[in-house]
């Protein structure tokens, strides 16, 4: 650990320990949390608390992000929204694409729960699955989120699933996130006041949604 890292750890430890401190100032970075997408931090109103001009250069901070740099997930500028894409327009795309799941695969659609034994050509075995699959089908919607300026790169593609409606047959489950993965961003931290206080940029990392399953 550097001396400057050593120095914000302290001084986090410090504001934890002072009761009524800069309370609602004290994440540095996203929590960890079993519920996604990341809730917005909530950040100190002061301007002062913001990075300046010369800490904004883009090149040094390409460097010190390093192989981190994701421009699939993470962008400087603020991207076109026509990159964000809707819940029907998802839908529309992906539904019903790519191989059907295992478990749809081995339903024995030829007996009933209560054991009646039904006749179902293969055909309408194929079509009654796709419709199942596409009934079920749950995708990952992506829209860019900006998080503000003191997280480089400012803006992140977000995933979310849908949730417009039951993803099952009866109703009753949905959507669910299943799995994340984590990009890393450069947090721009300040400890200390005034004309006293020390910033920096640290890493942090930030969970993503990546994909989503029809569940309770």
């Amino acid at each position: 650990m550097t001396a400057p890292q050593a120095l914000l750890l302290c001084s986090c430890l410090a504001l934890l320990l002072q009761p009524g401190s800069c309370q609602p100032y004290l994440r540095l970075r996203p929590s960890p949390s079993d519920s996604l997408p990341v809730k917005d931090i909530i950040e100190h109103p002061d301007p002062e608390y913001d990075p300046k001009e010369q800490d904004l250069d883009e090149r040094t901070l390409r460097k010190k992000l390093g192989s981190n740099f994701d421009p699939s997930f993470m962008s400087v500028a603020a991207p076109a929204q026509a990159n964000n894409l809707s819940a029907s327009d998802a839908l529309h795309r992906f539904k019903g694409l790519g191989p059907l799941p295992n478990e749809l695969k081995k339903l024995d659609l030829g007996e009933t729960p209560y054991g009646t034994r039904l006749k179902m050509g293969k055909k309408a075995r194929r079509k009654f699955l796709q419709w199942l699959w596409a009934y079920t089908y749950c995708p990952v919607l992506y829209t860019w989120k900006d998080l503000g300026l003191r997280f480089w790169p400012r803006y992140i593609k977000e995933g979310n699933c849908f949730a417009e409606k039951s993803c099952s047959f009866p109703e009753g489950m949905s959507c669910k996130p299943v799995k994340s993965v984590t990009k890393t961003f450069l947090r721009w931290y300040c400890q200390g006041w005034s004309k006293q206080k020390y910033c920096t940029w640290i890493p942090v990392q930030y969970p993503v949604i990546s994909e989503c399953k029809c569940s309770c």
